[in-house]
């Protein structure tokens, strides 16, 4: 339960009240003037950081995460770096410019490509500080709204202030409460009413060296809109360096009868510590289709929520992960089904090789009026070594009488004899282990819908495969 937290002794960190008050003044000296609602917000939030310790095992979300080489007090907030320092290279930034970012919708029996320009809007930070904003002139005009929350929120609060950590729950642990009092270099996008964009937003924040990342994503979009959001991470330290630290936060929001395509790629270097709490809210006939990449960071410790509140609204969530070395990842689910006539499609796919390990942990929890419900989840790993390990916790929680909601879960090694015939048809073992998990992740790759992302993850992974030990 989470009010288990409460029980342990409070966590030491440098996100204390000093630093807090120096983050407000910051804020302040930015914006002609800091709403009220956001200091009120943070504030509450640093009381709730105040009383809580580092999660525990008796925590059913934490039980399988080994926090013991987390050191609470090495990590607090940076210094903006030389305005020329380099920004690490993003796997999504470098993709988008070698082609155009066709998508083809994925609701539609037959498809068809969509192709659209580069990019609609961009926004850079580096270690907690915002480093470059841009955006089409032209959706400006239209009312869009995106860039650096500072100002957003103070210029725009009808639009904002019911959303901005109203989404996701900030109280639940150490971790949401830390990201809800000291959030920065945060990405805000509004699309207004009926406005179609055709070419993705794109938000990277990237850490140095030791770094640490606490930005927060908010994505609203209006009734009948549609929007494309690229968000990734990058840098931080390999592992045995500086590392880095990473406390974050998404929020979305998918209006009546709109389309949102989000991807979160989480490509931290492998010294990185990684935690988030992502949310997606999807109204009456709202369609969302979410991607997310997990293949950096030396610890991963993500909860990602859907939740359908309207009428015949419809999610697919597609996750691809790969782990190396002695990483771990674990990702909580859950497609939470609060409306009837609603579909979830979720399916995430890992890959694991030496002496890594990938925890999932799904639920479909469908509410009591939630009837004519159709929930699926599954999951499936290949691991790639004998000392790697998986663990797949799918789940149901069912209190309606007239649903479909079917889960699975497959773990199993890669088969010798596949590794053989390819071997004897002239390819090295390499090779060979590299063919047998493109095939292993195809199914998932042909539901990302978005060809940049689906081309730059397989060319992320087949990177990073070595033979089979």
């Amino acid at each position: 339960m989470s009010t288990a937290t409460a029980r342990v002794p409070t966590a030491s960190s440098l996100f204390d009240r000093e630093s807090l008050e120096q983050l407000l003044f910051a804020s302040k000296s930015a914006t002609d003037s800091l709403p009220t609602w956001v200091e009120e917000r943070r504030r509450t939030a640093f009381e709730r950081l105040q009383s809580l310790g580092m999660p525990g095992r008796q925590d059913e979300n934490w039980m399988r995460t080994d926090l013991r080489l987390f050191k609470s007090q090495a990590w607090g907030p940076r210094p903006a770096t030389a305005v020329n320092a380099l920004l690490p290279e993003g796997l999504l930034a470098t993709a988008i410019p070698a082609g155009d970012t066709t998508a083809e919708p994925f609701f539609e029996e037959t498809p068809q490509a969509v192709v659209a320009p580069t990019l609609a809007g961009r926004m850079l930070s580096l270690d907690g500080h915002v480093r470059q904003v841009s955006l089409d002139p032209t959706l400006a005009q239209q009312g869009v709204l995106f860039g650096s929350a500072e100002q957003l929120l103070a210029d725009h609060p009808e639009i904002f202030e019911p959303h901005w950590f109203s989404v996701i729950d900030s109280s639940v642990d150490w971790f949401a409460a830390l990201h809800a009092a000291f959030h920065t270099a945060s990405a805000v996008l509004y699309v207004p009413a009926g406005l179609r964009i055709a070419a993705p937003l794109h938000v990277l924040s990237a850490i140095s060296p030791g770094g640490v990342d606490t930005s927060h994503v908010l994505v609203v979009l209006g009734a009948d809109a549609e929007a494309t959001v690229f968000t990734e991470t990058a840098g931080g330290g390999s592992v045995g360096s500086l590392g880095g630290f990473h406390c974050g936060g998404t929020e979305i929001v998918v209006g009546p009868r709109a389309l949102l395509r989000m991807v979160n790629l989480q490509n931290w270097n492998t010294g990185v510590w990684h935690f988030a709490r992502q949310k997606a809210v999807v109204h009456e006939d709202a369609r969302l289709q979410w991607t997310l990449g997990a293949l950096g960071s030396r610890l991963s410790q993500v909860a990602q929520d859907v939740a359908l509140v309207g009428r015949g609204a419809h999610a697919q969530v597609n996750g691809v992960m790969f782990t190396e070395g002695r990483q771990q990842l674990v990702y909580n689910t859950l497609q939470h089904h609060e409306a009837p006539e609603c579909r979830s499609d979720l399916l995430y796919k890992g890959a694991l090789q030496d002496r890594s390990r990938l925890v999932w942990r799904g639920m479909i929890k469908v509410d009591k009026c939630a009837q004519k419900t159709d929930g699926y989840q599954r999951n499936d790993t290949l691991m790639l070594s004998r000392e790697a390990r998986a663990d797949s916790i799918p789940g149901l929680e069912i209190e309606a009488d007239d649903v479909r909601c079917t889960h699975g879960a497959t773990s199993g090694r890669v088969d010798d004899e596949q590794i053989f015939y390819a071997q004897s048809r002239g390819l090295s073992a390499d090779e060979a282990a590299r063919l047998v998990v493109a095939g292993f992740f195809q199914q998932v790759f042909d539901r990302i819908t978005i060809v940049p992302v689906r081309e730059a993850l397989a060319r992320a992974i087949s990177s990073r495969i070595r033979r089979v030990s």
